[in-house]
């Protein structure tokens, strides 16, 4: 068992990284950066300007925004300017009602927001930074970097004097994500499987939403529907009753109805609320259905959202490879486990994991993510199957070595430094299509 300490270094990483989340993330965090520079503004702006990051760009471009019917980015900063609060984090806009929806219908055709990228000497791959006018000129400006609701400068000019209220040095940033918790597997996996049980149960905070989300989802027509397809008797007769389906329909309802923007709250991990439910549903359909007690699906919720943040360590929290690799790789472990796998069968999966998936492209957060979810999670029980007979991919294939750290190192240097060009591409294709 691990130290007290370094399990409570643990614990604080994990209730920093698996935190509720209304809507796709990226609008979130755009819609988070307003309602701070809004709020610090003291009054409603006549003006708002925003420059992002392209992956930020990339993943709030197509996705539902909450409570309002509509898509986009300039809705999710209408709204932020206009009832966001800043001390909802990620459910900003919590209090969204029809009529602020109207009215923020209205900031838009009145052409009163500026959205760009920031394209010279970006600091990061998620970086936010918002100005919000004044009728009288008076301005206020806000960052967010590294992390969806970190705030890294906060001011406010009046009369043309600007008086910093917040300045965080990047070096701090990075010093707080990585919490000075140096993990591998094996650590996770030991913190998963003998810490004190009563010093885990608050994940089962993750169980409760998401499930909650997936019954939700059935009760609207969301996205492409996919979860309800598999549910229904084309579904079922296809794919029959079994474990499994009821795996992809339960994980992919979730995220058919949080890519639609559906007033539905999901625990996310990493900053990614189709992470969060591909890391928990898989988990606990698996372990309802396989009868495993309450204990062991309580650690391998742990193991497969510990993993996920392990994962997301080295390779940031956007990237050009898609989330669903991370957080699938993260359930695989946790279905091993409660499989009866130990820690060998446990890295094996990992190994089957990044083998099959790596390279999987992000192209924006969007409804048809749920087709890439369900193909992490469907592989995420294959892996599983195949490590708890002793069958992985070996040292002689593509990326993978003896070592699983290394393997997991080779898959996010690939996606962090290797598909860098490729994430420029997806961004100018998407930015430069034709739309019907």
């Amino acid at each position: 068992m691990l130290e007290k300490e370094e399990r409570q270094r643990i614990i604080a990483l994990i209730n920093s990284e698996v935190v509720p989340a209304i809507g796709c993330t990226e609008p979130m965090a755009v819609s988070l950066c307003v309602a701070k520079a809004a709020e610090t503004l003291g009054q409603r702006p006549v003006q708002i300007d925003v420059l992002m990051s392209s992956n930020i760009l990339k993943n709030a471009m197509g996705v539902g925004i909450p409570g309002t019917g509509m898509i986009g980015l300039p809705i999710a900063i209408a709204l932020g300017a206009l009832i966001g609060r800043s001390e909802y984090g990620l459910e900003v806009l919590r209090d969204v009602t029809p009529e602020a929806v109207s009215e923020g219908q209205r900031f838009i055709d009145e052409k009163r927001i500026n959205i760009g990228l920031k394209k010279d000497n970006c600091p990061d791959k998620l970086y936010i930074e918002t100005v919000c006018v004044a009728e009288n000129g008076d301005k206020a400006r806000a960052v967010i970097e590294h992390d969806h609701n970190h705030f890294v400068f906060v001011s406010k000019t009046v009369k043309g004097k600007e008086n910093i209220l917040l300045n965080t040095p990047r070096a701090h940033v990075l010093e707080d994500e990585v919490g000075e918790v140096a993990l591998t597997l094996r650590k996770v996996y030991e913190f998963a499987t003998t810490s004190p049980l009563e010093e885990l149960y608050f994940i089962n905070e993750a169980r409760r939403l998401n499930v909650n989300a997936a019954r939700q989802a059935l009760k609207g027509n969301y996205g492409h529907e996919l979860g309800k397809t598999l549910s229904r008797p084309l579904g079922r007769g296809i794919m029959g009753e079994s474990i499994f389906s009821h795996i992809l329909s339960e994980t992919s309802s979730a995220c058919d109805a949080r890519m639609a923007g559906a007033m539905i709250p999901v625990m996310s991990n990493s900053g990614s609320g189709n992470q969060g439910i591909a890391a928990t549903l898989p988990v606990v359909v698996f372990g309802q259905e396989n009868h495993n007690t309450e204990e062991e699906i309580t650690r391998a919720l742990i193991l497969s959202h510990l993993t996920a943040i392990y994962i997301k360590q080295s390779l940031g929290k956007l990237s050009a490879l898609c989330g669903c690799v991370v957080a699938a790789t993260g359930s695989s472990c946790g279905i091993t486990y409660l499989m009866g796998g130990s820690y060998d069968q446990v890295a094996y999966s990992v190994k089957n994991m990044i083998a099959n998936l790596a390279g999987m492209v992000c192209d924006g957060a969007k409804p048809s993510c749920a087709l890439k979810v369900s193909s992490g999670v469907s592989t995420a029980v294959l892996s599983a199957m195949l490590a708890i007979q002793n069958r992985y991919v070996t040292n002689v294939e593509g990326i993978i070595e003896d070592d699983v750290d290394r393997c997991i190192h080779n898959l996010t240097r690939i996606g962090a430094e290797g598909m860098n060009e490729t994430d420029e591409m997806v961004l100018d294709i998407m930015t430069n299509k034709k739309l019907s």
